[in-house]
């Protein structure tokens, strides 16, 4: 057998050693009831992954140990947003003998990066051996964190869509423009041809009132019912804000930077939201090995 091969048969092995001790426990710890959360967007320029790192440091204001994940490998710029400097990255996670808690870097009130490593190659152009290497450690997550935010890039990569099919909620960015919207339809006409089953919620995000934002939401929510078969999730409208623009370029998030402002509100808004639907959120899916299981599965 093959390295690639040896260590797919240890993934496995632990999967299905988690398996037993979870359907053995009369209750799951809440340390291992990740809820994995991809945002995405169909374009770039969007503000993906301002609001993934602001809608971080929201959740850990509300007690959810929460990680932000910069999948867009190509392009990382989560720390640059969260206004860190990482030590490590995901290179030296798949290059080196490293854990994956090694490599977290501390971002603002408690919240925790990973960064990806700018000019780091597409998922799938990684050997073989490194992807599994990357799917085993993500089982780290499970006894770490409340909820991982996995910012990918934006478009239709395999990449992408892999980390949207394997999550289970995935959240796509979307804003006013045309273009924007269009591409966003496309995401999730995307996602539907993969036959996923993941949840879609949409952030209508740079609205210039909460009533186009909805207006707009209803447009590409009534497009994806009648064309596509799937129901979208309204998850909030972040409003047009200049704190926003002004966060970014102090390169200090706008949660902390600007805490008062109504685009932070609204994300407090949508990390409420989310919160209480984890109280009904269904970690049956742990027993099948949860987001790892799933993603072994796309790359199998």
């Amino acid at each position: 057998m093959d390295q690639a091969g040896k260590l797919r048969e240890m993934i496995q092995n632990r999967i299905e050693n988690k398996a037993e001790t979870l359907d053995s426990a009369e209750t799951v710890p809440s340390a291992q009831k990740t809820r994995f959360i991809c945002v995405t967007s169909g374009k770039g320029g969007v503000g993906k992954t301002n609001f993934s790192i602001n809608l971080g440091i929201a959740l850990c204001r509300l007690g959810k140990r929460t990680v932000v994940i910069d999948a867009d490998l190509g392009l990382a710029n989560v720390d640059v947003v969260a206004g860190t400097v990482p030590r490590y990255t995901l290179n030296n996670l798949l290059y080196s003998d490293m854990k994956l808690e090694d490599i977290l870097g501390n971002g603002p009130e408690g919240l925790k990066i990973i960064s990806g490593g700018s000019g780091m190659m597409d998922l799938l152009d990684l050997p073989q051996e490194k992807i599994q290497r990357l799917i085993f450690h993500f089982q780290e997550l499970y006894q770490l964190f409340d909820v991982a935010i996995i910012d990918t890039g934006a478009g239709l990569s395999k990449s992408i869509l892999a980390f949207s099919g394997a999550s289970d909620d995935i959240i796509v960015v979307t804003t006013p423009e045309p273009t924007s919207l269009t591409d966003a339809y496309a995401m999730i006409k995307a996602i539907s041809n993969e036959k996923l089953t993941t949840r879609i919620h949409i952030v209508i995000n740079r609205a210039e009132t909460t009533k186009e934002g909805n207006q707009y939401y209803d447009k590409i929510s009534n497009a994806s019912e009648k064309f596509l078969g799937k129901k979208l999730e309204k998850l909030g409208t972040v409003l047009e804000d200049v704190s926003v623009s002004k966060a970014v370029k102090k390169q200090t998030p706008l949660m902390v930077e600007y805490p008062g402002s109504i685009a932070a509100k609204n994300i407090e808004v949508i990390a409420l939201r989310l919160t209480n639907e984890n109280d009904a959120f269904d970690h049956s899916s742990m027993n099948k090995g949860g987001f790892v299981h799933r993603l072994m599965g796309i790359f199998r």
